[in-house]
């Protein structure tokens, strides 16, 4: 038997037969979730692709402008909180709620650590005029170009960075839920829907660090 029909009944909502269909329909409507994710992403990151083709020596030199050691640490601290999130679910597995909690806990600091980072960089940008639209005032990157480039960084980076912090909310309570006995061994499914909305976020990551970065 799978572990959603042998929980105990304690966890069932009452407009749901069986805990199977009930885990079914969460992880289903979590899917359809991420998916509308990655198609928001995706059209941002085809804008990006398109106007840097059309204006490829402005956005060449604007992203000179980019630290990129900041990028490739802040990578490195998302995939770090993937690992932990994920350990944070097999102690989940285990029946060992307060594991969960530690592990999601320290995905959380790492989060944290990850906007401390990106708040460092948007700082360096605004002192040197880098922003978007009429703001716009940095004398190294002059082309019409450059302006648009960092519209976009910010677009991109900024609604990732929203994500962040809810994926940050989302760990933290069910990190204390868990830690409090909330869910056994027998029923992880909260557990598990919150490790995919993180690693959902550092996904993208993996998408953005390259593609404004390193290109």
């Amino acid at each position: 038997m799978s572990e959603t029909t042998t929980a105990a009944p304690g966890y069932l909502a009452h407009h749901f037969e069986s805990l199977e269909k009930q885990a079914h329909a969460a992880r289903l409507g979590m899917w359809i979730f991420l998916a509308t994710e990655v198609l928001l992403f995706t059209a941002l990151f085809g804008g990006y692709a398109v106007y840097r083709y059309l204006f490829t020596p402005d956005f060449a030199a604007a992203s000179r402008g980019l630290q990129t050691w900041i990028g490739l640490v802040n990578t490195l601290v998302l995939v770090t909180s993937s690992f932990t999130v994920a350990l944070g679910f097999d102690r989940a597995r285990h029946g060992d709620g307060k594991g969960t909690r530690t592990f999601f806990l320290v995905s959380v600091a790492l989060a944290a650590l990850f906007l401390v980072f990106k708040y460092v960089e948007y700082s360096h940008h605004f002192a040197t005029g880098e922003l978007p639209g009429k703001y716009f005032r940095a004398t190294a990157e002059s082309g019409p170009g450059s302006s648009l480039f960092f519209s976009l960084y910010f677009l991109i980076t900024g609604l990732h960075g929203i994500h962040v912090i809810v994926g940050m909310t989302v760990l933290t309570v069910v990190g204390i839920k868990a830690g409090r006995g909330a869910w056994t061994a027998e029923y992880t499914v909260p557990v598990e829907l919150a490790g995919l909305y993180w690693h959902l976020v550092d996904l993208i990551w993996i998408f953005v660090f390259p593609l404004i970065y390193l290109i």
